[in-house]
């Protein structure tokens, strides 16, 4: 199939709070994760909260990578959003994984602008980089 773009989304549980409030060290992280996966960075902008939790933003040619963090409940949001060809958001996945040492995790990829079938169950599956298998969403209303 296909799609103008791939978009995973990872909820990462369990990670060590104090790096989730590390502003530095997530913008690294992020950065990193997205030169990881071949993407070509034009920007970032990231924030901390008070008292505590990062959102940030490193934006690629090909896209964006995105995370919000909340440290009081060990708990990382991140989405990986690529274009084309050439960059494998699982490749930033993983890199992040590792970094960021989730105890559990969840993950969906998405399938952005289907230019052969635009239905949702052909757009929506849940993939694991690991087990190539593809799931489809079916019978899902929103």
């Amino acid at each position: 199939m296909k799609a103008l773009g791939r978009h995973v989304l990872t909820e990462f549980y369990g990670c060590k709070s104090k790096l989730l409030d590390d502003l530095e060290t997530i913008k690294s992280l992020m950065e990193q994760a997205a030169l990881f996966s071949g993407a070509t960075i034009i920007d970032s902008r990231f924030h901390r909260f008070n008292p505590y939790g990062i959102s940030g933003v490193v934006i690629i040619a090909e896209s964006h990578l995105a995370i919000h963090t909340w440290p009081e409940f060990d708990y990382a949001s991140i989405d990986i959003y690529t274009c084309g060809t050439t960059v494998n958001p699982w490749k930033a996945y993983e890199f992040l994984k590792e970094h960021l040492e989730p105890q559990t995790d969840t993950k969906l990829e998405l399938l952005r602008g289907s230019v052969e079938d635009p239905s949702p169950e052909r757009c929506h599956r849940i993939a694991d980089p690991v087990d190539p298998r593809i799931v489809p969403i079916t019978g899902t209303s929103f």
